[in-house]
């Protein structure tokens, strides 16, 4: 009985790492026109982690352009189960913006939970990934798709990612497909337009009080099982992400991101946004 109740817990802090995890990953600011874009000096966030309703944990991410490169880092805590299951993750990306679009040059994720460190690095040439190193290094699963050459051309890592989609036109920010390799998996995240929906901001910041939603279909590429993808206890089809306009800055913020599953949603909630745009006007977004 114990042993069962034992696997049991395991099981659902699993759950929750994976479902936190692909809330972040599919985090995605971008600029809201094209190669005459000016980037925003920085945008400073943070966001509440929830799984089925209950407060699990944070997200910070901060971006900063300086001329034609960016970096980009974010930090994860989670503890869940009165602290029975805690995991952090840290995360950093950087590369240059050309055209409106960034390229990745390196991309460096570390995690920690009670049991277990990991960590992953990822190095980029001008065509795609040029290395991987993997910590603990261990052979992929005989059951897992092989990671094919192609698969890994003009991808983004997951930092770089959320600076993938370039719009003016809302809905157009969700007719995006974003090919991505986290260091082991490769992966679409495939966006279409969904809808609209109204906000009420606490303060004033005179931004467009509306978010634009997108549903993101997740689909798996190579270096997955596919029998992970047989019956998923993620709705993989049914992942959202509402964005916020801000004018002001030129770009698009997510406000909020969605990921359902069969033991209830997680949900990744802005709590504040702080934004320097390049012209140093400062927006101070707060819920």
């Amino acid at each position: 009985m114990l042993k069962a109740e034992a696997h049991r817990r395991g099981a659902v802090r699993s759950s929750i790492a994976l479902a936190i995890a692909s809330a972040m990953t599919i985090w995605t600011a971008q600029p809201a026109s094209t190669a005459d874009a000016a980037w925003p000096n920085q945008v400073q966030a943070r966001y509440r982690l929830q799984f089925n309703g209950i407060e699990v944990g944070s997200y910070d991410f901060t971006s900063r352009f300086n001329g034609n490169s960016y970096s980009a880092t974010g930090k994860t805590q989670i503890s869940a189960l009165f602290g029975a299951f805690k995991w952090s993750g840290n995360f950093a990306g950087s590369g240059s913006i050309d055209g409106g679009a960034p390229h990745p040059a390196s991309y460096q994720m570390t995690s920690k939970s009670k049991s277990k460190t990991t960590s992953v690095k990822i190095g980029f040439d001008g065509t795609g990934v040029s290395s991987v190193a993997l910590e603990p290094n261990k052979p992929p699963r005989e059951d897992a798709v092989r990671l094919k050459p192609d698969n890994l051309k003009n991808v983004f890592d997951p930092m770089a990612a959320t600076l993938a989609i370039s719009s003016t036109n809302a809905p157009e920010a969700c007719n995006r497909t974003i090919p991505i390799f986290d260091g082991k998996a490769r992966f679409d995240l495939k966006l279409s337009f969904k809808g609209r929906e109204a906000i009420k901001d606490k303060h004033p910041t005179g931004q467009p009080a509306e978010l634009v939603v997108c549903r993101v279909k997740y689909i798996p590429i190579a270096g997955h099982k596919p029998k992970d993808f047989v019956n998923p206890w993620i709705d993989y089809d049914h992942i959202e992400i509402a964005l916020r306009a801000i004018p002001t800055a030129g770009i698009y913020v997510p406000y909020r991101v969605t990921v359902p599953s069969t033991i209830g949603p997680a949900v990744m909630a802005a709590q504040s946004i702080n934004i320097t745009a390049a012209n140093n006007t400062q927006i101070a977004l707060r819920q």
